[in-house]
């Protein structure tokens, strides 16, 4: 038995939506918060609070906060939707159904002579 295509495409978009998060949020507010703490220009002690020296006012996270919020729901959906592809069972072929279909009218049809 193969792997059906919708599978493989549920897998790539998992895949996808992962990698959109990770890259985002380290492209992001991983770069931001680095850029401000950087412990190799002025020689911070990472051992020392080095969360005391972020500006909570700064205006980039205004505007960082907000986006990275809505790529994560993007990315969460495109998550949720990959994985419904993933481990939803494949449909009935059309020619079972009419088979059935047609196996039960019989079957009324006898009950009711």
């Amino acid at each position: 038995m193969g792997v059906s295509k919708d599978k493989i495409i549920g897998a790539i978009v998992i895949i996808l939506g992962i990698l959109i998060a990770v890259i985002y949020t380290l492209g992001s507010i991983v770069d931001l918060i680095w850029e401000e703490v950087d412990p190799f220009s002025h020689g911070v002690d990472l051992t020392s609070s080095w969360l005391s020296e972020i500006d909570l006012f700064n205006w980039r996270y205004f505007v960082v906060g907000p986006m990275w919020l809505v790529v994560m729901l993007i990315a969460i959906i495109a998550i949720w939707i990959g994985y419904s592809m993933l481990t939803t069972p494949a449909p009935v072929p059309l020619e079972e159904l009419e088979e059935e279909l047609a196996a039960e009218e019989e079957e009324i049809a006898k009950e009711d002579e």
